[in-house]
Parts: structure tokens; C-alpha cells; sequence
């Protein structure tokens, strides 16, 4: 399994495409990854994009499909909003460059700028000024730390 961790901040082209950060596919490669398709989605819940390797997102999404009824009218809305906008893309051998849809980068308020936020099992695109603005207050984190520590 990849374990994406760090943050690298990039530039966007006229074209869509950005660098994928080296440090990234260095963490694929270390983990013995030769297969470098990436999953890109909507993120569920802030104003960003999501990247898995490809095998994480299928077994991502294969767990969220053996818990849905594809006869229940909600379910069926539910993994069509899921996967709205998914796309498939691998760095190009050249300059490592990934290309994602304008549609995409406006949706979350990218115009110049992205940055890429590895998570552990995914890294998390961003405009730098959303993603400061999503992160947690040092009292908001100490908060759910004590939570969680009961």
C-alpha cells in the first residue's frame, strides 16, 4: 500500500495540467506500484479534489457498492453523485504531468495555483487559500484529540 505524505505546492497550465509531484510517485514506486493510474474525484465533504492509486480507489468504491441497493432510488442517486465527475489519468513519462478538467479545478476555486496534500491512502488537491481555511484551529484539534481519547 502507498503512503502519500507531504504537501508540494504547483503550478496549473493553460491546458489543465500540472506536474505530479515527484514525491509522490517516488512513494508509489517505493511500494512497488508499476501500474501509475490515479483515480481523481470531487471530494466528499470540503472544496477539494481526492487522488488514489488506482487499486485503492477500486477497492475504495467496491466497498461502498456492496452496501448499496442498485434497486433503491436513493442508492442509485447516492453512487451517481459518488462517482460525478471521476477521472481516470496516469503522469505522462516525459514530465510527469497529469491533466485534469478545467470543470474539475473550477469546481474547487483553482484558478493559477493547486496544492497537493498527501493524506496517507490519498493525496487531496487544493487552492492553497481553501485548504488553509479548511484546516482545524489548534483548539478544534485539540478538541476532537481529547474526543477521541476517552
Amino acid at each position: 500500500m502507498v503512503n502519500f505524505l507531504g504537501n508540494v505546492t504547483s503550478k496549473v497550465d493553460d491546458k489543465g495540467r500540472i506536474v505530479f509531484p515527484a514525491v509522490f510517485k517516488n512513494a508509489m514506486l517505493a511500494s512497488g506500484k508499476t501500474d501509475m493510474r490515479l483515480l481523481i474525484k470531487k471530494g466528499l465533504y470540503d472544496r477539494c479534489l481526492e487522488v488514489y492509486t488506482f487499486d485503492a480507489w477500486e477497492r475504495q468504491s467496491e466497498e461502498i457498492r456492496s452496501r448499496l441497493n442498485p434497486l433503491n432510488r436513493s442508492h442509485a442517486a447516492l453512487w451517481r453523485k459518488y462517482t460525478d465527475g471521476c477521472v481516470e489519468v496516469t503522469p505522462d513519462e516525459r514530465l510527469g504531468r497529469i491533466s485534469i478538467p478545467r470543470k474539475l479545478l473550477e469546481e474547487i476555486g483553482v484558478t493559477k495555483d493547486v496544492e497537493f496534500a498527501g493524506m496517507g491512502y490519498k493525496i487531496e488537491i487544493w487552492d492553497p487559500s481553501e485548504r488553509k481555511q479548511a484546516l482545524l484551529s489548534n483548539e478544534e484539534f485539540e478538541a476532537i484529540v481529547n474526543q477521541l481519547s476517552v
